[in-house]
């Protein structure tokens, strides 16, 4: 049998190290298409930018000795999924895998990760996904550091790639989310978690005299981990130090019990 057809994306970018390397993992077990964002495109959730000209170039990049045609898309990380998956590729793919993104996509925050993101995108189309990310400093998060080493979030990448292409989903999972801690090895174990209610990432105050000065709002981590579950994806992957796979779903409805949601709104006008 022929190999299966993968489409590969991500958000850093178009040049991030993190996606050669899993072109490379990946590659192994099928044809690899490559469509990501030209530009760096972090925190874009699966959004969908009016503001996105669709433009695609056509791109050979040499990684390793090794010649890959790439296709740099004017867009969000799920308008490169969009586009490869009705413009670039002539086969519906089997699989599309979202990385290796630079930094732990993990708790109550998920919802605005462009990696995450674009693998929801690929769910809705009905195409298995998987999201990938490695844990690394927060210095690293916007940048192509050669620093940080994706060896073993690549082997992750395909041994949970092939996974996604051997088995069927279960019932009510629309795609998987893998989170590898900074030091894990291939033989690092992994367990099924779920997302901490938590927020991860908390947004932090711009410095600034004006409104005037342009300015972001910044971030830094913060978690209470007393409270927190020993089977979250946060908890796995910090204190535990494990390779944390979350299943995932398109289903954002909260499945509470209806009297609950009658007394909840009962007299009210």
């Amino acid at each position: 049998m022929s190999k299966p057809h993968i489409l590969l994306t991500n958000d850093d970018g178009i040049r991030s190290p993190g996606l050669w390397a899993a072109a490379e993992a990946l590659s192994r077990i099928g044809f690899v298409t490559v469509a990501a964002p030209k530009e760096q495109f972090s925190g874009a959730g699966r959004s969908l930018p009016a503001t996105s000209d669709g433009l695609i170039h056509e791109e050979t990049v040499e990684v390793r000795g090794q010649k890959w045609q790439v296709y740099a898309v004017g867009g969000s990380p799920a308008q490169a999924v969009q586009h490869g998956i009705l413009e670039i590729m002539s086969v519906k793919p089997h699989l599309v895998v979202s990385g290796i993104n630079y930094g732990e996509n993990v708790a109550s925050g998920v919802t605005i990760s462009g990696t995450v993101g674009a693998a929801l995108e690929a769910a809705s189309f009905g195409i298995p996904a998987l999201a990938m990310s490695l844990q690394t400093d927060s210095a690293h998060h916007r940048t192509y550091s050669t620093e940080v080493d994706f060896s073993t979030a690549a082997y992750f990448t395909a041994f949970f790639g092939q996974l996604l292409l051997d088995r069927r989903l279960p019932q009510g999972v629309d795609m998987i989310k893998v989170d590898v801690p900074a030091e894990a090895a291939p033989d690092t174990a992994w367990e099924w978690t779920q997302l901490s209610h938590q927020r991860y990432y908390t947004p932090t105050k711009p410095r600034r005299a004006s409104w005037d000065i342009p300015e972001s709002i910044g971030y830094r981590i913060e978690m209470d981990y007393e409270i927190e579950p020993h089977n979250s994806d946060v908890y796995t992957v910090i204190r535990k130090r494990l390779v944390s796979v979350t299943p995932l779903t398109l289903d954002l409805t909260a499945h509470v019990d209806k009297n609950l949601l009658n007394g909840f709104a009962a007299h009210h006008r």
